[in-house]
């Protein structure tokens, strides 16, 4: 008993010793983006019309949002598009409380202006140093995580750590419950099929998000790579930008898991 034992360690090192070379080959393999800072991942530097206005460039931090409100808040209910920049957002669209002036009116959130007090320089602060709040203190007691903020937000959420708002209309609609789950199969060899969790999505997104436009639904499935993931297309729309990194492999990746269903 105690030699199978022996050769059963043996194995399991030997697994776990080639996933980590794979892991680490895969940087040679794929051109990884190189990854900012923590209080830097997730940033999205906003200048459709600011630099043409002499004004500096509007910088939003997902963290500084993210304890508070879920992405749909914005990305369904306010109409922000998933792809940076895309949504034109002007001064008079948010002081008609469109965009971010559906919670930047003083009430929600500070307002542009109250009475003598112009807060322009709170969004407006591209290039300003020192002008962000110190991530540790706004992060603090979150789990932790080695990649983007530093924060495992899917597990802040599930734990109930964070109660992020989930709508800020008076009237939201109903949510659709789904928590079906999906393999991926990987085209390398030795690396796991990537397990898709809609339970970890939800919480978050709204079906809309994803489908149709990023993932068609009306087809019986949408074939994509990780070349293409890491030009920021498919989950990559995400992944690298403002929830964890394509580098966090194994957190999609899951380690021992054998090929399952051939879902992609």
């Amino acid at each position: 008993m105690k030699k199978y034992s022996f050769f059963l360690c043996l194995l399991l090192v030997f697994v776990a010793m080639s996933l980590s070379s794979v892991r680490s080959g895969l940087s040679q393999y794929f051109d990884f983006p190189p990854l900012p800072s923590k209080d830097k991942y997730g940033d999205v530097v906003m200048d459709n019309y600011s630099t043409k206005k002499g004004m500096k460039p509007v910088v939003f931090r997902h963290w500084t949002h993210r304890k508070s409100y879920t992405c749909r808040v914005c990305h369904s209910e306010l109409y922000f598009m998933m792809y940076a920049n895309a949504t034109q957002v002007r001064e008079r669209d948010n002081k008609r409380g469109r965009f971010c002036g559906a919670c930047h009116n003083g009430k929600e959130a500070f307002a542009p202006e109250t009475n003598d007090t112009k807060n322009c320089d709170k969004c407006h602060s591209y290039g300003n140093k020192g002008s962000q709040p110190d991530i540790s203190t706004v992060l603090k007691g979150l789990p932790p995580n080695q990649y983007g903020n530093g924060v495992d937000w899917v597990k802040a959420i599930k734990n109930g750590v964070i109660h992020p708002k989930d709508s800020i209309l008076d009237n939201p609609k109903e949510r659709v419950r789904f928590d079906k789950d999906f393999y991926l199969r990987a085209e390398m060899a030795m690396i796991p099929p990537a397990k898709f969790l809609h339970s970890s999505h939800l919480p978050w997104l709204d079906c809309e998000n994803c489908h149709p436009d990023i993932f068609d639904i009306k087809k019986k499935g949408t074939h994509f790579s990780m070349g293409e993931n890491l030009k920021g297309r498919f989950c990559g729309g995400c992944h690298g930008k403002v929830s964890f990194p394509l580098q966090d492999c194994w957190r999609c990746h899951e380690r021992g898991k054998r090929r399952r269903r051939r879902r992609r």
